[in-house]
C-alpha cells in the first residue's frame, strides 16, 4: 500500500483546492547526454497504490511494475520533453521547467490543483505549489517522478541502440567513470550536452587541439 503520509500530504491539499489533484515531477536533471523528462499525474481522492514512492529509491524492475499500476488508477498522465537543444540553448532549470508545462498541457484535462516537485512553480492558471522534496511528500508527485524515470529510461535505451560505445542502456546518460571514459575515447555524440562541463571541457581541448 502507498505510504499513509503521501495520501495525507495530498488530501490536505484536496481539502484547500479540490479533489482531482495533479504531481509533476522530472527525471533527468543531473545526465551529461539526453534529454529531461517531466511527468504530470492526476490522481481523485481515496486511490492507494501499493509500492510508489520516491522513484530514486525503487529498482528499475518496482518502477516498471508501479508505472503500470499508476497508468491504471490515474485519472489521466501526462509526458513532456526538454531536448538536448534546449538544455544547451537555456539551462537545464529553464529546460525542466519546459518539460514540465508540456506535462501538464498533455494531461489533457485541468486539474483543480498542482504539486510540483522542487523549488519552482509551473506557470498555469490553476493553484500550484512548489513543494521541496515533494517526491517524498506526495503521492501524486511520487507517482510523476516514476512515469518520468521510466520514460526518460525506456528513450536513453533506444539512444543506445544508436550509440552502443557509450553505454547509454545502463548509465541513462548519467557521468558514470565508464561514461567518462567513454566520451574521452570517442569525443561527444549528437545527444550530449555540450553545456555540461566534462563535455563542453572535453570539446574546449579539442578545439585548441585543431588550433
Amino acid at each position: 500500500m502507498a505510504r499513509k503520509g503521501l495520501t495525507r500530504f495530498d488530501d490536505e491539499y484536496r481539502s484547500r483546492w479540490g479533489e482531482l489533484l495533479a504531481g509533476i515531477d522530472e527525471a533527468g536533471r543531473g545526465p551529461l547526454a539526453g534529454p529531461v523528462v517531466a511527468a504530470c499525474v492526476a490522481f481523485p481522492a481515496g486511490v492507494k497504490i501499493r509500492g510508489v514512492r520516491d522513484s530514486k529509491e525503487m529498482t528499475a524492475a518496482e518502477r516498471e511494475d508501479a508505472a503500470v499500476k499508476i497508468r491504471a488508477k490515474a485519472t489521466a498522465v501526462g509526458v513532456g520533453v526538454g531536448s538536448v537543444e534546449e538544455v544547451d540553448a537555456h539551462n537545464i532549470r529553464l529546460a525542466s521547467l519546459l518539460a514540465m508545462r508540456r506535462a501538464l498541457t498533455a494531461l489533457g484535462l485541468d486539474p483543480q490543483g498542482l504539486l510540483v516537485d522542487g523549488k519552482d512553480p509551473v506557470w498555469c492558471e490553476i493553484p500550484c505549489e512548489a513543494v521541496v522534496d515533494g517526491d517524498a511528500k506526495s503521492l501524486a508527485v511520487a507517482a510523476a517522478s516514476i512515469i518520468a524515470k521510466v520514460t526518460r529510461d525506456a528513450l536513453m535505451e533506444a539512444e543506445a541502440m544508436l550509440y552502443p560505445q557509450y553505454g547509454f542502456g545502463t548509465n541513462k546518460g548519467y557521468g558514470t567513470p565508464e561514461h567518462l571514459s567513454a566520451l574521452k575515447e570517442h569525443g561527444p555524440c549528437g545527444i550530449h550536452r555540450k553545456s555540461f562541463r566534462p563535455v563542453w571541457e572535453l570539446l574546449f581541448v579539442q578545439e585548441e587541439i585543431q588550433l
